[in-house]
């Protein structure tokens, strides 16, 4: 599946496939950032696949750089899909999911179906995006 939009939740969502190139840095963030705004999108949904391994290792500061990119252009960020195996070893990982699921910024889903169901029940106005 390649990259495309949806409306999810009442939310237009660039949902990004499978076989996508991985991320590594902000500056593959802000090519995403980019193709999800050209098509008018408010969220971006990644597979945790397609994040690197260093996304998971919080020392190197990848996830931090990309998480801090789709704030700094109001858009927000589901990582979706399973990361448990990441976060049993890594107490400092599972603390940043836990915290980033608090807020309305970057969520991590186990699928489209939980994004859904969290995007619907954001309350009007707390959205990230561009308020469409």
């Amino acid at each position: 599946m390649t990259d495309m939009l949806q409306s999810i939740g009442g939310v237009m969502v660039l949902v990004c496939g499978q076989d996508g190139p991985k991320l590594h840095g902000d500056r593959d963030a802000t090519d995403l950032i980019g193709e999800a705004a050209y098509g008018g999108a408010d969220w971006v949904a990644i597979p945790a696949g397609r994040l690197s391994d260093d996304f998971f290792r919080l020392r190197t500061r990848v996830a931090g750089e990309i998480v801090q990119k789709f704030v700094m252009y109001g858009l927000g960020l589901a990582i979706v899909g399973d990361v448990s195996p990441h976060t049993a070893v890594s107490t400092a990982l599972r603390d940043f999911v836990r915290e980033c699921d608090r807020g309305v910024h970057t969520w991590f889903v186990s699928d489209i179906d939980d994004l859904r169901d969290r995007l619907e029940r954001l309350p009007s106005g707390r959205a990230v995006g561009r308020g469409r």
